[in-house]
């Protein structure tokens, strides 16, 4: 099954992507690790991604729970990871970083680019996940350069998303935190995988800052959580991006524009 999705995957992938597969072709033959959650030392992470070299830098945003991913490889196991960084303020509890770490670890899903490890060391808070090397969903339905999405691969993509979160559910994750385009990643085969660091809450306080408001319902504005209610809303507008293949604005920007004004005119006046 799994080699008839591989060329399936190919004959669905679009041909400007083609280059990317070879790059993943290209990894030094590199594995993904075998099921099972480790904990791994600052040093050993640091010599994966180069000492934490900008140029191994994946992703990199939030302003108030900023995290940066970077790109490594484990040498002794000959495996590419993901290794998100958060900031050293995000976790200053250490056992309950801990604590969800490895209950986010316990899941092994295909439909989910897996937790596979963490590092807890002084104020260092580190997740590494398999490494998925071909690229966003975002990038390839929003800025492609040559040809636009198959809907061969769209509805792939609906359909194995529905399936990670289905699966994240009947395991007692239901909650997906700052949901969008971003976190749809696409394997050494093309296929569409969750990412898992949506599933852990990325600050101390519970609550999800969201880094794209196109996905994000209106009530979240006012409570700054997560609800399975949320979840679903965000689900229904990446399928709205995914038919239209295009970004779908938000129906309460203009309310959540308004609301930033007024706070920056109150701020203004009580500093006057």
């Amino acid at each position: 099954m799994g080699a008839r999705c591989s060329k399936l995957s190919l004959c669905w992938w679009p041909s400007h992507l083609k280059s990317n597969l070879n790059y993943s072709s290209d990894l030094e033959n590199g594995e993904l690790l075998p099921g099972g959650f480790r904990e791994y030392s600052l040093e050993q992470l640091r010599a994966a991604t180069s000492g934490f070299n900008s140029d191994n830098i994946v992703s990199e945003h939030g302003e108030k729970a900023p995290n940066v991913v970077y790109r490594g490889k484990l040498q002794e196991d000959n495996c590419w990871i993901a290794v998100k960084r958060f900031n050293k303020s995000a976790w200053p509890d250490s056992r309950q970083f801990l604590e969800e770490a490895r209950a986010v670890g316990q899941l092994r899903n295909e439909r989910l680019a897996n937790l596979i490890g963490c590092c807890c060391e002084g104020e260092e808070r580190l997740l590494v996940a398999e490494f998925m090397p071909n690229e966003t969903l975002s990038k390839h339905l929003f800025h492609w350069e040559n040809q636009p999405m198959k809907w061969a691969m769209r509805l792939r993509v609906a359909l194995y998303l529905a399936q990670a979160l289905e699966y994240c559910s009947s395991k007692g994750r239901a909650l997906y935190h700052d949901f969008n385009a971003y976190r749809i990643l696409f394997d050494q085969d093309g296929n569409p995988r969750l990412s898992c660091f949506g599933l852990m809450k990325n600050s101390r306080d519970g609550k999800s800052y969201s880094t794209n408001l196109a996905f994000t319902p209106p009530e979240y504005l006012r409570t700054g959580r997560v609800t399975p209610e949320s979840v679903v809303y965000s689900f229904g507008t990446l399928l709205l991006d995914l038919l239209s293949g295009k970004h779908i604005p938000p129906s309460h920007v203009i309310y959540v524009l308004f609301e930033l004004i007024i706070l920056r005119l109150n701020f203004r006046m009580d500093f006057s």
